[in-house]
């Protein structure tokens, strides 16, 4: 199951950025990467690297899962 790849501090991550599919979260935090710190930064990376490995369906099954947790 792909939920357990994310950590909680890259679901929470993911649900400020979220909005539409899993390219606008990529643009999202691409862009607000240059106003984070060192550690923020790291985390950004991170997550952009584990969501670009999934398919639209399995962002989809994710986005609705982090936006229940807000």
């Amino acid at each position: 199951m792909s939920m357990n790849r994310f950590t909680v501090e890259e679901t929470n991550l993911m649900s400020v950025y979220s909005e539409g599919g899993k390219r606008e979260v990529m643009e999202n935090i691409n862009a607000a990467m240059p106003y984070m710190d060192g550690d923020m930064r790291e985390l950004a990376k991170r997550t952009l690297s584990k969501v670009d490995g999934l398919t639209e369906n399995e962002y989809a099954e994710l986005a609705i899962f982090a936006a229940d947790e807000v």
